[in-house]
Formats: structure tokens, C-alpha cells, sequence
């Protein structure tokens, strides 16, 4: 059964939109989560805009021939389907498997999910008809492009459950926040948690770069001592 898609609190996606993925994987790793950044994840247009949204999940697995045919994309569970029972604003998580032989979606598809107002594409795989993709205006992170389609390579088996992408459990109704280095995910469990630290952190890196650039030494400043602390929050007081 499909997993209900969980509506995001608008200011947890205002805060999250103003952090970077880099930001966020340092108070991740504070709370011991090492593994959330999904590798491959590049994004196929440079200068794409940070996004945030609820996963919205994808599997493939391995393409077995009887399977893995075009005739299956008529099928009730193929990517068609899945395409049409994505909600706006979700951010898809495809798990190709790490697999770059074949696109699992091309410009058609993407313009499908740009018309539903899906926020963007997350792949550790790779898409088909890149410039036509790109000319959709959907948002997408990938390892690149490949002619062949889906069924050359994969066999695409349900959407909304758990899956694995660049190496990192995704489930669904996660968050996941992606901009030019990547994605990265919030397990849903400590969502606000999360954004309340990465909202202290991406300040106070903030006020340590102004203080670089007055010329300050890295030692106690980064990070900082608590005679910085103090500063620093003596800085936030005013």
C-alpha cells in the first residue's frame, strides 16, 4: 500500500531553504546520522535552486526481460502510474540502483511531473534526452545522461516505500533538502529538531565568516571557544 504523502509545515521549508546541504550534514553528523548524503547526486543543470520537500519514493530493481519490456509502462504499477500519483511540492527519490546504462526518465515524463508541480527529481541513476529534461524546467539531481530508456537496464517495481538512493534509506514522508552539492535527507522523526539546530549553526557560521574577513585567526574562532561563544551571542542580542 502506498504511503500518504504528509503536508510540510511551510516554515520548516522557508528555514531549510535558507541552509546548505553542507550546513545540514554537519548537525546531522552531531546527532551521530553519518549516512545522508546521497551520493551521485549531481545536479544536471548548474545553478538549480535549493529545494526542500517530503520524499517521494521510487524503486528499481535489476531488468529481467520478461519484465522489463516497453509494453510494461501500460502497466498499473510502472513509472506512468507512480508519475501520476505524485502530490505538488514532493521531491521524488528514484533508487536506480547506482545504475548508468539507462535513463529511467526522459523529457515526456519530466514534463508530466513539472506539469503536476512537482518539486524536482533525485536520482542516483541517470536520465534520457537531458537538454529536452532541462527544457521541462524541472529540477533534477542525477549522475548524467544516457540514450537507452528505463527498461534497457532496470525494472521498476513500486513507488512509496523504502528504498536506498546513493546509499542512504530514504522512506518515504523523509525530508530531503538538495542544492548544487547534492541531497541530502532529515529522517522525519527529528525533522524540527534538526532544522532548529541547522537554523543556530548556518547563523553562527555566518557571524564566524564575518569575523574571518575582518581578518580574525581560525584557532578558538572555528570553532568557537567560549570567549567567541559569548561574542557571538552577544552579537545575536543586538
Amino acid at each position: 500500500m502506498s504511503v500518504e504523502v504528509a503536508p510540510l509545515d511551510q516554515k520548516i521549508i522557508d528555514t531549510l531553504s535558507g541552509i546548505s546541504t553542507a550546513t545540514l550534514t554537519t548537525v546531522l553528523l552531531k546527532k551521530g546520522l553519518r549516512n545522508v548524503w546521497m551520493r551521485g547526486t549531481k545536479p544536471l543543470k548548474p545553478g538549480q535552486p535549493r529545494l526542500v520537500g517530503r520524499a517521494f519514493t521510487l524503486r528499481f530493481v535489476p531488468a529481467r526481460e520478461d519484465l522489463a519490456t516497453p509494453a510494461s509502462w501500460s502497466n498499473p504499477i510502472s513509472t506512468r502510474s507512480a508519475i501520476e500519483a505524485m502530490p505538488e511540492g514532493v521531491i521524488v527519490v528514484a533508487d536506480a540502483m547506482g545504475s548508468t546504462d539507462a535513463g529511467i526518465f526522459g523529457d515526456i515524463l519530466c514534463a508530466r511531473m513539472a506539469k503536476k508541480n512537482v518539486a524536482g527529481l533525485v536520482t542516483d541513476g541517470v536520465v534520457r534526452d537531458g537538454a529536452g529534461v532541462i527544457g521541462t524546467g524541472l529540477p533534477v539531481w542525477c549522475q548524467g545522461n544516457a540514450a537507452p530508456p528505463s527498461v534497457a537496464a532496470l525494472t521498476f517495481i513500486n513507488w512509496q516505500e523504502p528504498v536506498g538512493c546513493g546509499g542512504v534509506a530514504v522512506f518515504p514522508n523523509d525530508v530531503v533538502v538538495v542544492d548544487d552539492d547534492g541531497a541530502v535527507l532529515i529522517p522525519q522523526a527529528i525533522l524540527e529538531e534538526i532544522t532548529a539546530l541547522a537554523a543556530e549553526q548556518e547563523a553562527q557560521e555566518s557571524w564566524i565568516m564575518g569575523e574571518v574577513e575582518k581578518g580574525a585567526s581560525l584557532p578558538g574562532l572555528y570553532p568557537p571557544n567560549a570567549e567567541n561563544k559569548a561574542r557571538y551571542e552577544a552579537s545575536r542580542k543586538k
